[in-house]
């Protein structure tokens, strides 16, 4: 191509550098790329020929082939990295340019990389990115933080990059600074509950309702022409049909159980508890994968802790029991989203973000990872009230989750007298029964408080005392 004046920047040509510049060079943008390791940066020009792709060999080189003001996206490995990548390129660019971190960084990371910018007159934008390689190559789900300045003048390409449904591109301004990395981490720990209960689901089906693999294909199929129709519903069902090459078994059984993380999970609990709103979906989640990582241990401890006999379920009550797992699917899906949006809400009043909760269910709708047929319920009932506390509350989602709690009550109720660890539907469960619970046991807890640590604790008779002490244990 020619030396004119790209309009985009790439920092980092892995594999979603590299996807998502594609995708940008393909909606008509000329773009400008640097990777740390220069026959990365040759590879990927030599396997692209004819497009209107540079190669720089500097950030210097970089920075002199982008029009003003310059948009640059980095697409490196969250951390220090990023910190000295923008030591680097901050000193090179000029008052009103704009820098994209498109990875899974640190929201917190985020706000403080943004006033330093700021201060330099640069714009920087904390972009969550989902949909992985594919949804970078050919639309993702994109959640940019920021000024309105850096978003208007990034919306261009942003929409034109953005994975698409009937409610329009799936991206939008989520709020100042840090918000979109914010927002994309409690993606992620939405992401977490929701897999920990497919997977939940996936073992109810096969150790005691005793499908296996090509079955439960099926099943997940007709899942996901119905209620639960998601990316994860669809692929999972793939997973199970899929055969090893060599011994002719489903591959899935041939995979070790054990789960890894990235960290973006544990953050969503550690900002949850910072905020003060319970997740237990997500929290279970969590715990699952690394007990699982606990693979050892757990084998020894086959051999010494026992429990129920394993029980199959009898030919005649298999179908109502796989109806049943899908209600509690369902219903515990709803209270994984519900929280995931409840922490959005108080994590926008913490920081003071104007986030509204409308536009991050519509674009999560597609290119994402969560991307649900019932993301544009989700859309309606925000829309029906913005300040929705929570998603249970709806009229809609409550009397749904309400129909399905019979199945779901049963699944829970029948893996415990069984032995088959349901973490994430019984916490799911337990979230729904206490915050639809008029009077919890913690007035015990409280009393206990003020006995042992003079804490205090307020009357339901006398409301007007305020907070008052009692000495509960003299005579």
């Amino acid at each position: 191509m020619s030396e004119k004046t790209s309009s985009f920047g790439i920092i980092g040509l892995a594999v979603m550098g590299r996807n998502l510049a594609l995708n940008v060079e393909e909606h008509g943008f000329d773009v400008a790329a640097w990777n740390l390791e220069p026959e990365t940066t040759d590879q990927f020009l030599s396997q692209n020929p004819g497009k209107k792709l540079r190669g720089t060999k500097s950030l210097p080189e970089l920075v002199a082939a982008l029009a003003r003001p310059r948009r640059i996206m980095m697409m490196i490995k969250a951390g220090a990295p990023v910190d000295m990548t923008l030591d680097k390129l901050a000193p090179l660019l000029e008052d009103g340019d704009i820098v994209i971190d498109g990875g899974n960084s640190w929201f917190e990371d985020t706000r403080r990389r943004e006033e330093s910018m700021r201060a330099k007159k640069l714009h920087f934008v904390g972009m969550g990115v989902s949909g992985g390689e594919e949804g970078a190559r050919h639309g993702p789900s994109l959640m940019p933080g920021g000024s309105d300045f850096a978003y208007e003048r990034l919306s261009d390409v942003l929409t034109a990059i953005a994975a698409k449904t009937e409610s329009g591109a799936c991206v939008t301004h989520v709020g100042a600074d840090g918000a979109g990395h914010f927002v994309k981490m409690v993606h992620n720990g939405i992401e977490y509950g929701d897999m920990q209960l497919i997977a939940e689901a996936y073992d109810l089906l096969h150790r005691v309702v005793g499908l296996e693999p090509s079955a439960l294909a099926d099943v997940f199929d007709r899942w996901n022409r119905g209620p639960l129709e998601s990316f994860l519903i669809e692929i999972t069902a793939k997973i199970f049909r899929k055969k090893d090459a060599a011994s002719g078994r489903p591959l899935v059984d041939l995979v070790e159980d054990k789960a890894g993380q990235k960290g973006t999970g544990k953050w969503t609990a550690q900002v949850a508890l910072d905020v003060g709103v319970p997740i237990p979906t997500i929290a279970a989640a969590l715990d699952a994968r690394m007990l699982s990582s606990m693979k050892a241990e757990r084998l020894v401890a086959t051999t010494r802790l026992t429990g129920p006999a394993a029980v199959k379920a009898s030919a005649s009550d298999q179908a109502a029991l796989i109806d049943a797992v899908e209600s509690a699917l369902y219903a515990a899906k709803v209270c994984s989203y519900a929280q995931g949006m409840s922490l959005i809400r108080a994590g926008a009043d913490s920081y003071k973000w104007h986030i509204d909760l409308k536009e991050i269910a519509r674009i999560w709708k597609g290119g994402c990872i969560i991307r649900a047929r019932f993301l544009d319920a989700i859309m309606n009932a925000f829309g029906r009230k913005p300040d929705l506390a929570n998603l249970l509350l709806d009229e809609d989602f409550g009397g749904k989750v309400a129909k399905a709690q019979d199945g779901w009550r049963r699944v829970v109720g029948l893996a415990q007298q069984l032995g088959v660890p349901v973490p994430a539907f019984a916490a799911s469960l337990a979230y729904y029964d206490s915050y639809r619970t008029p009077r919890l046991p913690q007035n015990l807890t409280q009393a206990q408080r003020d006995a042992f640590g003079s804490h205090t604790y307020e009357r339901t008779d006398k409301p007007e005392l305020g907070f008052v002490h009692t000495d509960w244990l003299g005579e």
